[in-house]
């Protein structure tokens, strides 16, 4: 998938019950404390995935971002996406600080520790940026937020895998999390647009990130009122299990092959900074219409979420990737269309939607393959590879597009649909068959079902 996005990454079935009945409610079966645990988990994540859309290098600050080294130092798109790739890094080895979640509590907390420390960093470095003007200053404080969001988000990718499991509510969390971001995200777009159109780019730039330095608070508040976590110390006989459990997930075949597949299904030359050249320069749209467009993209996020349980919750994960790939494919095509506004408005809600289909396809795969008792370290692989992949394809579009098709977008669209259009023949890899979504991947093999606050 290659349509507008932020870097850093969804099942969302309510219940897992027998495959030929309806799934019910969770919170109707789950007992009182369940439903209390479950309410208080959903209020966390929510929170998080708020403070992500908003502060990411790919949220409030991104536009603002890429006018300022457009403008400012004349910078060209493959030097703007070399820039921004340096913060990917921090996403991408997000199994490190999941190994020192998994096994090494801070403050006397495996989760909430490392939460509250890593956002009490993005807070002053955004602050930091509110002061610099340099390119070359820029990049580290910037970096400093790259790597307490990645810590934040692994951290609370381990806190929704260990209780979704727990709970069987992986895709009601995993919604959940992708609706609140991309509420954020479409805030995030029309701030970043305005921002962008109304103020000298460097004011803008500065002004993103004093708002965004509010919004790493409101995860420490979230993690020492929301969690359901114990106190912990290092136990050294469960250090020993817990380590066993991450070499068995080195070992586990199926879990390389679903980390290949997320590999290639998110390797798609990317259309995001060549896309923002070609309406900047080309079609002439306003850095606030911008703006908006990708504000527009994330309310297609947010319908899709909505919509989601009705449409596809009761589909098998197979159907449900398959389905997101072909439609990201024609949404991916149907940017050759691509002449006007109101053109760019209709493809980026529908690539918006599409995306939001792949998100979940993914997400939920790579925490249906998380094994217990490594769970951060697991689902931080799963998501580095997916950050790795993209972060490659940003760089791939943009080179192609600047060297390779001399700054036309039609011959990159075509490419980039064609590849995505190839992860279809890689799903027989997976052996799925009519795995639930939601399922952790050995309850099929065992022969039992999850149900709801199990």
């Amino acid at each position: 998938m290659a349509l507008i996005q932020s870097t850093g990454w969804r099942d969302q079935s309510f219940g897992l019950g027998p495959m030929n009945e309806p799934s019910p409610s969770p919170q109707a079966d789950a007992p009182a404390h369940d439903r209390s645990t479950i309410n208080r988990l959903l209020a966390f994540f929510a929170i998080v995935y708020v403070a992500e859309g908003l502060g990411q290098v790919g949220g409030l600050i991104a536009q603002p971002l890429s006018y300022f080294l457009k403008q400012e130092h004349g910078w060209t798109p493959s030097e703007i996406s070399a820039y921004l790739t340096v913060f990917n890094f921090p996403w991408i080895i997000k199994p490190v600080y999941g190994i020192f979640s998994d096994f090494v509590p801070l403050f006397g907390y495996r989760r909430k520790g490392y939460l509250i420390a890593a956002n009490i960093v993005a807070v002053v470095a955004f602050l930091c940026v509110t002061q610099l003007h340099s390119p070359n200053h820029l990049v580290w404080a910037l970096e400093f937020t790259a790597y307490a969001m990645a810590i934040s988000s692994t951290v609370c990718g381990a806190v929704l895998v260990e209780n979704g499991q727990k709970l069987g509510e992986s895709g009601h969390f995993v919604n959940q999390q992708w609706l609140w971001f991309n509420v954020a995200a479409m805030a995030s777009a029309l701030g970043g647009g305005a921002l962008t159109n109304w103020l000298p780019s460097t004011s803008a730039l500065h002004t993103a990130a004093a708002i965004v330095a509010v919004a790493p608070l409101m995860v420490m508040l979230g993690a020492i009122f929301l969690i359901p976590e114990q106190r912990a110390r290092i136990d050294l006989p469960a250090l020993r299990l817990s380590f066993r459990s991450l070499l068995a997930a080195f070992k586990k075949r199926e879990l390389w092959i679903v980390g290949m597949f997320l590999f290639l299904y998110n390797f798609s030359p990317g259309l995001s900074t060549p896309l923002y050249f070609t309406m900047t320069d080309s079609l002439k749209f306003s850095q606030g219409y911008i703006g908006i467009l990708g504000s527009i993209s994330s309310a297609g996020w947010v319908v899709g979420a909505l919509l989601y349980r009705r449409l596809f919750g009761d589909l098998p994960s197979k159907r449900l990737l398959q389905l997101s790939i072909v439609l990201g494919t024609f949404t991916t095509a149907a940017y050759l269309l691509l002449v006007n506004e109101a053109s760019a408005a209709i493809l980026s809600f529908c690539g918006g939607f599409a995306a939001m289909l792949a998100t979940v396809a993914t997400i939920t795969l790579a925490a249906d393959y998380s094994p217990q008792r490594a769970e951060g370290f697991s689902f931080a692989l799963m998501m580095s590879i997916m950050n790795l992949a993209s972060s490659a394809a940003d760089n791939v579009g943009s080179f192609l597009f600047e060297h390779g098709f001399n700054n036309k977008l039609a011959p990159l669209i075509l490419v980039s649909a064609g590849t995505t259009a190839f992860a279809l023949v890689l799903i027989p890899l997976l052996h799925l068959g009519d795995k639930p979504q939601g399922q952790p991947a050995g309850a099929a093999t065992q022969g039992q079902a999850v149900q709801p606050g199990a």
